[in-house]
């Protein structure tokens, strides 16, 4: 009973932050003729509640593209078509066919704004809590408690829930990421526990969602590969099985959402609005390679849509393959959530058509990766909000911006202190050293080497000490030398005027800024699975034999 108040409360306090964060402007309001997000979802829910199906995505005298047209799988669609029956029997003036484009009024915005809290309360929130509960095997043996009485896991919970990102993009400039982010939350958990079948029918939703979860589909596929793939403890039989089970699994599901599109082939019109080439490698200043190097070399001059997509489409599975194959050839659950941060990475900085949002599907996999690393993870997830800026400065959200970033930076840095404290981390290498060396001692004394070998012991456990030393205290200079460029651009671009001749000239900062960093996480988090872990593996181990 305690377990769920305490439960019940961190909820509730993240239910709150995403309360206040509503009282504040949406994508645009007020702001005719195109409006914004906000006017995006309202009128997709216009569109599917006065139009046959076979309209929805295709261009007629009813439905202009051209005026934010359904961009998204048919889940997307699906989900807009129930908000718009409710809003209708709320008020028709909601969804009247034409007459209602850029409504605006206190009643939508407070039907709208409770939409999304509720899909956060069903779908996201409960699957946040399912991961940390069933996904993470160590919480459930970890019993300490702080003066409050609440455990590592409800920290760990507060921690995902109170994310600034998802909170002001959904909350604040006013989108439905909640469910696919929810539904692929739930795939991990599900294929993290070997219920392969039943995750990977919660992905296909994700992805019939929203089609970018596609920077999460190569792990998944090479996990499951992995999974479905004999070896010792694993016959063919049951192998065979389980690849079955998983592909009808995803068939069926794929089918049954498709179904009423296939009829009329009107999929054809859905996979085209899905993919439009014709939109160019990027639109606004987002923090990825090619607007980067757009700056100075400009790709659209030197290559049309079409090759520029194969380039795109090129370097994106170059990078992301080095990843996916570790994923496959040494599966393990850490392993996978570094492969579906790194693999949602090199989509974000090198696929087409990137939007400063996506950087979101980079940020869930982080969230939940926190607690076995939290400096560098809070770090990217510091950097990610503040790389959606620009885009929230135009939506009149700074106040909520500024804000959360700072009780999120209190917050992380009360709960967390201990695992950013350095003296704590030389504490803990230390004491590694020591077990490591003690072991030594003890072997090489039953061969008579004892007193040279534990001179050699000493001397590289000093340099090793000093190398460690070096590393950490320059990774604290880089990391609070990067947070304090982040306050001060936040600053710049909110009360400074840009110079006339180049009015785009701070978002462009912002972008050159957070994609640096995330080029260095990048790196960080590919060696990080890649390398690390197992050697990590092997010090576990040996520490056991030690003690």
């Amino acid at each position: 009973m305690r377990e769920n108040i305490k439960i019940g409360l961190v909820i509730g306090l993240t239910i709150l932050l995403r309360w206040c964060v509503t009282f504040h402007p949406y994508s645009g309001r007020k702001n005719p003729p195109m409006h914004g997000d906000y006017e995006a979802q309202r009128h997709w829910q216009e569109i599917t509640f006065n139009l046959p199906l076979n309209q929805w995505y295709s261009n007629t005298t009813d439905n202009d593209l051209q005026y934010w047209g359904l961009d998204y799988p048919p889940l997307t669609a699906y989900h807009s078509l129930i908000l718009g029956n409710i809003a209708n029997d709320i008020n028709p003036d909601f969804v009247k066919l034409h007459d209602s484009r850029g409504f605006e009024s206190s009643d939508h915005k407070q039907f709208m704004r409770l939409s999304v809290l509720i899909t956060d309360l069903i779908i996201y929130v409960p699957a946040i809590v399912f991961y940390f509960f069933y996904a993470i095997s160590e919480f459930r043996s970890i019993q300490e408690n702080n003066i409050f009485g609440f455990k590592k896991l409800h920290f760990t919970i507060l921690t995902a829930l109170a994310y600034p990102g998802i909170i002001l993009i959904d909350h604040g400039h006013f989108q439905y990421n909640s469910i696919s982010l929810g539904f692929f939350l739930l795939a991990v958990v599900l294929i993290i526990r070997k219920f392969l079948s039943l995750g990977s029918f919660f992905f296909v939703l994700a992805l019939n969602y929203k089609q970018m979860e596609l920077y999460h589909a190569l792990p998944i596929f090479f996990y499951i590969l992995s999974e479905c793939t004999p070896n010792r403890k694993k016959s063919i039989l049951l192998c065979l099985k389980s690849f079955v089970s998983v592909s009808l699994t995803v068939i069926i599901t794929f089918s049954v959402i498709w179904l009423p599109f296939l009829r009329n082939m009107n999929f054809i019109d859905v996979v085209i609005r899905l993919f439009p080439l014709s939109r160019g490698v990027f639109e606004d200043k987002v923090s990825n390679i090619w607007c980067t190097i757009n700056i100075f070399m400009k790709l659209r001059k030197l290559f049309d849509h079409l090759q520029l997509a194969k380039i795109c489409f090129f370097t994106t599975v170059i990078f992301s393959l080095p990843s996916c194959l570790d994923i496959y050839l040494n599966p393990s659950a850490e392993k996978f959530i570094l492969s579906l941060i790194n693999s949602a990475l090199a989509f974000y900085l090198f696929s087409f058509q990137v939007h400063e949002k996506t950087i979101l599907l980079v940020a869930i996999p982080v969230l939940i990766y926190f607690h076995y690393d939290p400096l560098p993870c809070f770090w990217f997830l510091i950097i990610s909000t503040f790389s959606l800026l620009p885009l929230l400065i135009k939506d009149g959200l700074f106040s909520a911006y500024f804000s959360l970033m700072i009780f999120y930076g209190v917050l992380i840095f009360w709960i967390w202190f201990d695992e950013f404290n350095l003296n704590t981390k030389l504490k803990n290498e230390n004491f590694t050293m020591r077990k490591r060396t003690e072991l030594k001692e003890k072997n090489q004394s039953n061969l008579g080497k004892k007193n040279n070998l534990i001179i050699n012991n000493s001397i590289s456990n000093i340099y090793f000490s000093h190398f460690i030393q070096l590393f950490l205290e320059l990774k604290k200079t880089f990391f609070y030398s990067s947070i304090v460029g982040i306050f001060l651009l936040s600053l710049v671009i909110r009360f400074v005027d840009p110079p006339r001749r180049f009015p785009d000239l701070f978002p462009l900062f912002i972008s050159v800024y957070s994609c640096g960093h995330f080029l260095l996480f990048f790196v960080y988090f590919n060696i990080k699975q890649i390398f690390t872990l197992r050697s990590k593996t092997k010090k576990v181990k040996h520490l056991s034999k030690c003690e």
